[in-house]
């Protein structure tokens, strides 16, 4: 993993970043914590992981707004009563959801929801970006708080 880090660089944090936050399977946080190791700039890998995180949680959300009811019921095999509970639960709380989208397993969900049920699209990014900036925040604070690396 180290070569792969110190071949691809920033763009390879970005890369992974974004793509951990689509649909496809994968965690940036390993791929983050090394990339810290390997560039002792927390400041600018802060910056690369929550931008190409934010970006693939956007991808996400829009590909939600593509997404139709038939497709949802089709492919996911959940009804349509259970997909207007849903759309309660969703517009209850509406953008504030986006917070949670770098949780994992579930992020993506709620991304592709939001995009689904068309909840605010410019407050809804926004919110998504202060999520996964402060995601990165806290590994990068807890990465050398342990002492891990030189300090910030």
């Amino acid at each position: 993993m180290l070569s792969f880090l110190q071949s691809y660089g920033l763009w390879g944090l970005f890369l992974g970043s974004f793509l951990a936050a689509t649909v496809i399977p994968f965690s940036s946080d390993a791929l983050y914590a090394g990339m810290l190791l390997v560039t002792h700039n927390p400041l600018l890998c802060l910056l690369v992981a929550s931008l190409g995180n934010w970006l693939g949680g956007v991808l996400s959300y829009f590909i939600g707004w593509l997404g139709r009811w038939d497709w949802i019921e089709r492919w996911f095999h959940i009804n349509h009563n259970k997909i207007l509970r849903h759309r309660v639960r969703v517009a209850k709380y509406g953008p504030w959801l986006a917070l949670l989208t770098w949780l994992p397993f579930i992020g993506d969900i709620i991304a592709i929801a939001l995009g689904f049920y068309r909840i605010k699209p410019v407050l809804s990014s926004l919110l998504m970006l202060v999520g996964k900036f402060l995601r990165f925040l806290c590994w990068t604070l807890l990465f050398y708080y342990f002492g891990l690396s030189v300090p910030i």
